[in-house]
């Protein structure tokens, strides 16, 4: 045999094994989740696994050591395929969850159940109902569709509430109305009104979007006046659904949830707001509504409401079905979480403090309010104990047992307008440093009553806030963003 011919063929293996070597560290630089120190050990040792496979391959005649040289290629190569499934599927879910900056306002065309049309263009000739001032702007959008679409002009009538226009179709004043599908739970909870969305028909839905708005968050300075970008003080805006449209739709937000986050002190304070809370809108103009409606304008709404509340900038939304929840905690195996009483809710019994809970008995879990004499605040607690119990088993090395399953659960229950970018630093920051994080849970109070909400067209049960609760969060807030160690203790 040649010297040529001897030493061709591993060249060859070597050069192609350099090459899927390095496709597979540019994948790992491409995603931004592996910190500088750990891509220097992996690379460092892929390279020598590179100079260790050219010197058994290197010449064909010895044959034991270029077998065992093509058996220690074929087994790196395997685990790195095994390693760039695990991460392609990693970057895909965040990349699905993430990033989301707009959402729709599903705006529906109803008749009642007798009504012979099965079509917008059936109904081309009646006279629609729509609300002349709540939404109006996604009501204007959709009938400037409905006009391009039949092309006419279609005849509107203006309502002032949403009981006149619910009046109005079922009195046959109109023959169909034009509404907002987040408000049909609205009239369907006022007096009188109980059986109103059974009574009617979806002819088409058409969907106003909208850009959902998002601040950058504030870097920690640190003494000597220097930033480091993995560094930050941020606010996120937790809002909990249980959406019978897509994740992206408008909807009322019964979990109102506020994280300021401190990832150099790696501090965590939740605080709650319970959805009944009577707080102006950012677009009611002083009007005070519950908390929940803000929801049906928006996710921008909520998030300026909020703030107006805790004179807070709030960064991001991350919005998560908890019907959809219940999947990732199954996937996680479970989560041990506290309880502060001792109840019963369904099928399901649990005792005051810990107690392991699958996914369906979590989700009871946080959403019981009756069996508590404080109620809906005290669902909030049990909401963010819920949450708390995901972040810590999230943030366990028992993660790894179920992985893709987590990853799995993880897409149609979350959706975040979080960028990939800062997502990536986080992981790198907890990587880098491992261990777990203080996190603190806080949730507002007030008083119950009945009063008038903006988004309503009578009397409701609302609660009105007891303020002093108000300014001991925004106190707590400001703890986390100064760096100072926080604990209701």
């Amino acid at each position: 045999m040649s010297r040529k011919m001897d030493r061709l063929p591993g060249k060859i293996i070597s050069a192609v094994f350099f090459v899927i070597v390095f496709a597979f560290a540019a994948l790992l630089i491409y995603t931004k989740l592996v910190p500088a120190k750990y891509l220097t050990i992996i690379c460092g040792i892929l390279v020598l696994m590179v100079l260790v496979v050219y010197l058994l391959v290197r010449k064909l005649r010895y044959i034991i050591p270029f077998i065992i040289g093509i058996l220690l290629m074929l087994v790196t190569v395997a685990v790195m395929a095994l390693g760039s499934l695990y991460i392609y599927r990693t970057v895909n879910t965040i990349d699905n969850i993430t990033g989301v900056n707009t959402e729709v306002a599903q705006i529906g065309v109803y008749v009642l159940n007798e009504d012979a049309a099965d079509s917008i263009n059936a109904a081309v000739d009646y006279s629609f109902g729509i609300l002349s001032d709540l939404d109006r702007e996604s009501t204007d959008n959709t009938v400037n569709q409905l006009d391009s679409e039949l092309g006419t002009t279609i005849r509107t009538v203006e309502y002032a509430s949403l009981t006149d226009l619910a009046d109005a179709i079922m009195r046959k004043k109109v023959e169909a109305i034009i509404l907002n599908q987040a408000y049909l739970d609205v009239i369907d909870e006022m007096d009188g009104y109980s059986k109103f969305s059974s009574m009617l028909r979806e002819i088409t839905t058409k969907h106003v979007e909208t850009v959902i708005e998002r601040t950058e968050p504030q870097l920690v300075v640190n003494p000597d006046g220097n930033t480091n970008t993995d560094e930050m003080v941020l606010t996120l805006f937790i809002s909990g659904i249980d959406t019978r449209g897509a994740m992206t739709a408008k909807s009322r937000s019964d979990v109102n949830i506020i994280a300021t986050i401190n990832t150099k002190t790696r501090q965590v304070l939740l605080v709650s707001t319970p959805r009944d809370y009577f707080v102006p809108l950012s677009i009611s103009n002083g009007a005070p509504d519950k908390l929940t409606h803000a929801g049906i304008y928006g996710i921008n709404v909520c998030m300026d409401t909020l703030g107006m509340l805790y004179e807070e900038d709030i960064n991001y939304y991350f919005r998560l079905n908890f019907a959809g929840f219940i999947n990732i905690i199954d996937a996680l195996g479970g989560v041990t979480v506290n309880s502060d009483y001792d109840f019963t809710t369904g099928a399901y019994h649990f005792n005051q403090g810990e107690n392991y809970m699958n996914g369906e008995q979590a989700l009871a879990f946080a959403r019981e309010r009756y069996a508590f004499s404080e109620g809906d605040r005290q669902r909030g607690r049990n909401q963010m104990a819920v949450i708390e119990a995901v972040i810590n088993k999230a943030l366990s090395p028992e993660l790894l047992k179920n992985y893709t399953s987590v990853l799995s659960g993880m897409e149609g229950s979350f959706e975040t307008n979080v960028p990939y970018d800062l997502i990536a630093s986080l992981v790198r920051k907890q990587l880098n440093e491992g261990g777990s994080w203080n996190i603190v849970s806080y949730s507002v109070n007030g008083t119950g009553d009945t009063q008038k909400p903006y988004s309503m067209s009578q009397n409701a049960y609302v609660m009105i806030p007891d303020y002093s609760t108000v300014d001991k969060a925004k106190d707590l807030m400001s703890k986390v963003r100064n760096g100072e160690e926080i604990s209701l203790q």
